[in-house]
């Protein structure tokens, strides 16, 4: 039975809801207990956000797909797995839910619950490292779905950890999560000013990672015959 648009626009909403509270509630939690030692509170911080997307998207998957990204949902736009019409109204409730996600995580630490963050991320390797990020991500998933489609969420999650270390940015890799987390003044933060350069590497990187990874994972019966 196909499930209805509203269950599944719910479903993207509330992942993404839940993704960001972990990730916004994380930080603060990290921020408040390690004293002042950040590579122990961005360990705390990765942690949590690569074994909750493990979950999300165990558990939502089968309903909305999990997205929870605008630039994942532009992916599957461009392989014509979403309408646009679908695929404008997932970004929509992502970003609310991203939102509500972040006020959730203040309320649940007492913070103030609308703030703007003061955290510059700012210049080249920045944007390079969402670009990157964002490609690396694309290529995660399509991987997945090709070779290892039952291991999409754990493939996900741990790679988003592991990006948390390896890019200079953190891993944001989310215009939905980019824009919430603007809206928090903790270690999780990213001041408005720098907003506009992450989502468009991480916009250029999905397209970017669509065209390669279709390229590369694309079914070759040539590759067959070569093995034989």
């Amino acid at each position: 039975m196909t499930l209805s648009i509203a269950r599944r626009l719910t479903a993207e909403a509330l992942g993404t809801a839940f993704l960001l509270a972990a990730v916004v509630g994380s930080g603060i939690m990290a921020e408040r207990l390690a004293g002042g030692n950040f590579a122990i509170a961005l360990l705390a911080n990765t942690i949590a956000t690569g074994t909750v997307l493990v979950v999300l998207i165990a558990i939502f998957g089968p309903v909305s797909g999990a997205h929870f990204n605008p630039a994942v949902t532009l992916y599957f736009a461009l392989r014509r797995e979403i309408s646009p019409v679908l695929g404008g109204a997932y970004v929509l409730v992502q970003i609310a839910g991203a939102f509500c996600g972040v006020w959730a995580a203040h309320l649940m630490f007492a913070a103030p619950v609308f703030e703007i963050s003061l955290k510059l991320r700012e210049g080249p390797a920045q944007a390079f490292s969402e670009f990157i990020a964002t490609f690396g991500l694309i290529g995660a998933i399509a991987g997945a779905i090709r070779f290892r489609p039952e291991s999409v969420a754990t493939l996900v999650g741990l790679y988003i950890s592991a990006a948390y270390w390896f890019t200079a940015s953190t891993s944001f890799a989310n215009p939905a999560v980019t824009l919430a987390r603007a809206l928090s003044n903790s270690f999780a933060g990213i001041a408005p000013h720098s907003v506009p350069a992450f989502i468009a590497a991480q916009l250029a990187g999905a397209v970017t990672g669509y065209v390669f990874f279709g390229w590369l994972f694309e079914e070759d019966n040539t590759a067959a015959v070569v093995h034989r």
